[in-house]
């Protein structure tokens, strides 16, 4: 396997983790929905240019229905009900907390996975998904009542991004950055229709610029990276990597809001990383069969799945069009990518 997914994934890391002392800091003069929604819309205006480029269409009605649900469940769990539930703990609690309970995010997709989205996981990601658990009740605790909503609503924040990342994971026939594009136009515009509603809209118009920077960075470009990686590597093993956002997050919360590292946070962290440890290590390889099937994503030629020809170009090559698998089997270490969502 490439390294290329693996880094997308980290460098969507890095950007989402700047954005909760972003928001943090955001949050003095919006709403959670004001901000959701700019942070929304900067998404959709950070891909734009790539979603549009070389005039491909890049409306959702080019896919089929099954495609258009999984598009429509991303957008409500991960672009709406994510971000607001999230948004409204940091209201309760310190960044750098909440920055660290975002890790549970890799064991609620994990679990969903094994759950609902026909994937594997061994005794090494069960134990993975035990620490996650045990690093957010420790979080919890400092901070007694508010401390234990806090961490529940961002809990519930991750089982819905846990869900956002299958579906964006499974979706085909639009490229990463057309499904970023449209999940940001509509959770922004939602969002913000529903903050405007509830509240005067009364932040000033350089705070307003911000939010849609920190939105076309932290969202935009991250999401775009996410899914690129999470359609090579499967939605639980992209997390493993993404699952380094939280700790970024802590970096710039104590670095740019001057907060401060308490033992409840280390003991925590080192959990994470243990669990984050534990799905790293664990291996998937069996005989497995391809049925025959025509869809359209991002691929190359070199991965052992794509056979047919293109004159002139490179195998490593990643391109985009639609194109037909034939019946295959055979035996390798893989995950659950767009091609391998079979009964284990």
């Amino acid at each position: 396997m490439t390294l290329g997914p693996i880094v997308m994934a980290i460098g969507a890391a890095a950007l989402f983790g700047a954005a909760t002392p972003a928001s943090k800091w955001l949050l003095t003069e919006l709403t959670p929905f004001q901000l959701a929604g700019l942070l929304y819309l900067g998404a959709a205006l950070g891909v734009a240019p790539v979603a549009w480029r070389g005039g491909r269409s890049a409306l959702p009605a080019r896919v089929d229905r099954a495609n258009q649900g999984r598009l429509l469940g991303a957008i409500l769990a991960g672009g709406i009900a994510g971000p607001v539930l999230l948004l409204i703990a940091l209201r309760m609690a310190d960044a750098a907390s909440v920055s660290l309970w975002l890790n549970f995010e890799v064991a609620a997709t994990a679990l969903l996975g094994v759950l609902i989205f026909r994937e594997h996981l061994g005794l090494l990601g069960w134990g993975g998904v035990v620490a996650a658990f045990a690093g957010a009740a420790i979080l919890s605790l400092p901070g007694r009542t508010a401390g234990i909503e806090a961490g529940l609503l961002v809990l519930l924040a991750c089982v819905c991004w846990g869900l956002d990342n299958h579906l964006t994971a499974l979706i085909d026939g639009i490229t990463p950055s057309q499904s970023t594009f449209w999940k940001g136009l509509a959770a922004g515009v939602t969002n913000a229709i529903i903050g405007v509603a509830m509240d005067p809209l009364v932040a000033a118009p350089a705070l307003q610029l911000a939010a849609l920077l920190v939105g076309t960075l932290a969202y935009g470009a991250s999401i775009a990276l996410y899914i690129s990686s999470a359609q090579a590597l499967g939605a639980t093993r992209a997390q493993i990597a993404f699952a380094s956002a939280p700790f970024f997050g802590v970096l710039f919360s104590v670095l740019a809001l001057g907060e401060s590292l308490i033992y409840a946070h280390l003991v925590a962290g080192a959990l994470f990383i243990a669990g984050i440890t534990l799905f790293a290590f664990e291996r998937h390889a069996h005989h497995h069969a391809h049925e025959a099937m025509d869809h359209e994503h991002e691929h190359r030629h070199d991965d052992g799945h794509h056979d047919h020809e293109h004159p002139g170009l490179p195998s490593g090559t990643v391109h985009t069009h639609r194109h037909r698998h034939e019946p295959m089997a055979h035996a390798h270490p893989h995950w659950p990518d767009l091609h391998h969502r079979h009964d284990h």
